[in-house]
């Protein structure tokens, strides 16, 4: 993975995780702000050239980006570059587009004080293993938009973190993770929640 998109609302703990990728990468950090479709020219105009030793791009508040440099940053995501890595931070997953979030690895950092902190993993993970007639029971509870929001988030999420395990079917997961975040943007487009969910658990393989 080439891309990373780092989730929380406090700034410190984005910085902790930051300093903690690039460590991991052994690489070294060049802020790269991101607002315009001129930034994103002016970013692969710096990395044209060939890096010698690996370096993390890093980008804060994404989503406060133009949609317009989103796409023209889609294809540096879609095309990595030896030696270079991004880093794309976020307060919230839901306020990215789907394409940039499809293309990232999530790093999502935990409250102050609350390290131990799952994020509904265990609810979700839950809620897959169930039958479908169990999956439907369950949706039909969730009628508030913001928690049908927050529950198909940590939904991402955790598909994303299930990449990574070991004997995984990426093929298939890669498809339940669209399906997820096209449930997601259908969500925040205000659509009908109940059916939203529904087509979920229809779709999920």
């Amino acid at each position: 993975m080439h891309a990373y998109l780092l989730v929380g609302r406090e700034i410190s703990n984005n910085q902790t995780s930051i300093t903690k990728l690039s460590k991991k990468l052994h690489a070294k950090i060049m802020e790269f702000p991101i607002g315009k479709i001129e930034d994103v020219r002016n970013l692969n105009n710096s990395i044209r050239l060939s890096f010698n030793e690996p370096t993390l791009i890093l980008c804060r508040d994404i989503h406060s980006a133009g949609e317009e440099a989103l796409n023209a940053l889609l294809k540096n995501l879609e095309e990595p570059q030896e030696n270079v890595y991004f880093a794309l931070t976020t307060s919230s997953i839901r306020k990215v587009l789907p394409t940039i979030v499809s293309r990232c690895q999530i790093v999502r950092s935990t409250p102050s004080g609350n390290e131990n902190c799952d994020h509904g993993d265990e609810e979700i993970e839950k809620f897959l293993k169930m039958k479908t007639g169990d999956k439907f029971s369950h949706i039909d509870k969730i009628r508030d938009r913001a928690k049908a929001i927050e529950f198909t988030e940590n939904m991402v999420n955790f598909m994303h973190r299930s990449l990574h395990e070991k004997d995984v079917k990426y093929s298939i997961s890669k498809d339940n993770i669209r399906l997820a975040l096209k449930t997601l943007s259908g969500l925040n487009a205000n659509g009908n929640v109940n059916l939203q969910l529904s087509n979920f658990v229809i779709n999920y393989n």
